[in-house]
């Protein structure tokens, strides 16, 4: 099966369930485009964390482009909360995972991307702050044409 996600431009929507460190679930909807241009490939969107209040994250990812098939991908993310992430990206048979950090803030995490066919991908990672949990998450991708 060839990866769809990350390695064909598209737009994505996503549902799911993000869980705050008191364990407290709270649902969530997104929207992420991934664009390919000549220097690097481009993930941007937003996450709609639906709590009382609702928050709203935005991402943009700067993603270096694989070498050669099969090779790692690595990741930039900036934000006046996070810091600077640094991440990887790794193809592993049906699975893209992803583990970043960001040594100053402390803040860092893995993400796991599982594809059920080309328009859905299953979606589970964790955020960590030092050692202590911050947000664990559970999410379903679909493909919009």
């Amino acid at each position: 099966m060839t990866h769809s996600f990350l390695f064909e431009p598209a737009v994505w929507t996503s549902r799911g369930t993000l869980w705050r460190a008191d364990g407290e679930p709270l649902e969530t909807i997104g929207r992420t485009e991934i664009a390919h241009c000549p220097e690097c490939w481009l993930q941007s969107g937003t996450l709609k964390v639906l709590g009382s209040p609702p928050t709203e994250f935005v991402h943009g990812y700067m993603i270096e482009r694989p070498l050669k098939p099969g090779a790692t991908m690595k990741w930039t993310f900036e934000s006046a909360m996070f810091g600077t992430l640094l991440g990887r990206y790794a193809v592993i048979g049906e699975s893209i995972v992803s583990a970043y950090g960001c040594e100053s803030s402390g803040y860092h995490g893995a993400e796991h991307l599982g594809q059920v066919d080309a328009d859905h991908y299953r979606a589970s990672g964790m955020l960590l702050l030092k050692d202590a949990v911050v947000y664990t998450w559970q999410s379903t991708l679909e493909r919009q044409r």
